[in-house]
C-alpha cells in the first residue's frame, strides 16, 4: 500500500525497528497505562530525534520529524501525543542557542546519549491565562532558588528523565525568561492521578507538583528580554504546533488505512479519503520545508496555526467518512474504530483553541503581528 508508504520509511530511517515494533501489538494494548511503547522509542534512540548528529542526536529535519510522527501516530496515537511533549521541550532548548549552543549543548548531548526524556513545564490552556504562561514559578528560599507550582496535565510524568518549565529570570540572570532543566527524581517532586479518560492513557498525561524543589543556578538557561523571548516563543511554539497536528493527522490516518486495507466504501469515497489526509499532510510539510530553511518567525507561527485549523477541519471530516465506510457493525464490534476516532477528535482541545485565537488571527490577516494570549 502506498498510503503511509513515505511516512514509515521516513521512521525507519531515523529510528530503525520502531515501527515493527509498534505494528506486532494490538492498538489498545498500545494505548494503555503502562503499555510498552515509550520505553521501546526510548530503547532505540527516539528521544534524540530532534537533536543535532554532532551532539550525539539523530539531526532530523523539521520534514523528516512530521513524516516520521505521522507514522508513529497511525499505530501508536498516546506514543505520538507523548513525544510530542518531549520534543517540544528539545526543541526549546535547541531554539535557545540555535547556531552555537553553549551549556545547552552540553545538556542535548546528555538527552541524546542518554535517551532521556523530557517533559513540559511550558505552556498549558489554563482559562484566563496566555497560553505561553507557566504554572511554575521560581523563588529564592534559604537554600536557594527554589521552584513551585503545577503542571497539568504532564505528559511522561511517570517516564521523564527530565523536567522543564519556563520562568521569569531569576535575580542576577538579566531580564526576561529563563528555562529551567531539573531530574525527574528532585526532592519536592510529586506525580498526582489527573488523566480520566481512557483515550491517550498512554501518554501518562497526570499531574506534576513541584514544592520548593531545589535548582541550582546553572540550570537556568536565560532566554533573553522581551524581543528575544518573544522570538523564542514563536520558534517554540511553531515545533509545539507542526507536531502536534502532525500526530492527530496520524491518528486519522490509522483509521483511514482500515478503509482502504479493507477496501470498504466506493473509490469515490476513498479517493475522498486520501484527499483529505494528504492535502492535510502537504499543507503541514509546506510548513515544515520553511522551517528547514530558517523560516520560524511570526509570520510562520501565524500561518501554522491556520494550516492546523485545516487540519483540524480536514481530520473531522475524513475520520467521519471513514466511520461510515466502515459500517455500524465495524463500530459496534471494533473499539479500536471508536478508540481512533475519539482520539483524533482531541487536536481541538490543544492550544489554542480555534475560537479564542480567532479574534488574533483576524487582527493578522488585516496587517498586524501575531500576538497569542
Amino acid at each position: 500500500m502506498n498510503f503511509l508508504k513515505q511516512e514509515r520509511a521516513a521512521l525507519e530511517s531515523l529510528v530503525p525497528g520502531l515501527d515493527a515494533e509498534i505494528a506486532r501489538l494490538p492498538l489498545l494494548e498500545m494505548e494503555r497505562t503502562g503499555n510498552p511503547s515509550l520505553a521501546t522509542f526510548r530503547a532505540l534512540g527516539g528521544p534524540g530525534l530532534l537533536i543535532p548528529a554532532r551532539l550525539g542526536g539523530r539531526g532530523a529535519t523539521p520534514l523528516q520529524a512530521v513524516r516520521a510522527q505521522r507514522a508513529i501516530a497511525s499505530r501508536a496515537p498516546s506514543l505520538a501525543v507523548a513525544t510530542t511533549m518531549h520534543h517540544f521541550s528539545v526543541a526549546s532548548i535547541v531554539e535557545i542557542s540555535p547556531e552555537e549552543p553553549g551549556p545547552e549543548g552540553a545538556l542535548l548531548e546528555a538527552i541524546a546519549r542518554g535517551n532521556l526524556y523530557v517533559a513540559s513545564g511550558f505552556a498549558e490552556g489554563r482559562t484566563g491565562t496566555s497560553v505561553l504562561s507557566s504554572a511554575v514559578r521560581v523563588e529564592r528560599g534559604a537554600a536557594g532558588l527554589v521552584l513551585n507550582g503545577s503542571k497539568k496535565p504532564c505528559s511522561l510524568s511517570q517516564s521523564m528523565d527530565l523536567l522543564t518549565a519556563s520562568t521569569p529570570a531569576p535575580e542576577g540572570m538579566g531580564t526576561g525568561l529563563a528555562v529551567a532543566v531539573v531530574p525527574a527524581d528532585a526532592p519536592g517532586i510529586e506525580r498526582r492521578p489527573f488523566w480520566q479518560s481512557p483515550i491517550l492513557a498512554g501518554a501518562e498525561s497526570d499531574e506534576v507538583i513541584l514544592r520548593d524543589v531545589p535548582v541550582p543556578e546553572d540550570s537556568f538557561f536565560p532566554a533573553g528580554g522581551p524581543g528575544r523571548v518573544d522570538a523564542l516563543q514563536d520558534r517554540s511554539f511553531l515545533w509545539f504546533e507542526l507536531l502536534i497536528a502532525t500526530s492527530y493527522l496520524g491518528i486519522a490516518s490509522g483509521l483511514v488505512e482500515r478503509v482502504l486495507a479493507a477496501g470498504r466504501g466506493g473509490v469515490t469515497e476513498r479517493v475522498t479519503l486520501g484527499t483529505e489526509l494528504e492535502g492535510a499532510m502537504a499543507a503541514l510539510e509546506g510548513v515544515a520545508r520553511g522551517m528547514g530553511t530558517g523560516e520560524r518567525g511570526n509570520d510562520e507561527l501565524a500561518r501554522m496555526l491556520l494550516v492546523r485549523y485545516a487540519v483540524q477541519a480536514a481530520i473531522d471530516r475524513a475520520t467521519s467518512l471513514a466511520v461510515e465506510c466502515l459500517g455500524g457493525m465495524a463500530f459496534l464490534e471494533t473499539p479500536e474504530v471508536s478508540y481512533l476516532l475519539a482520539a483524533s477528535r482531541a487536536l481541538a482541545f490543544h492550544p489554542p483553541s480555534r475560537l479564542t485565537a480567532a479574534k488574533r488571527l483576524d487582527d493578522y490577516l488585516a496587517g498586524n503581528p501575531l500576538v497569542l494570549d
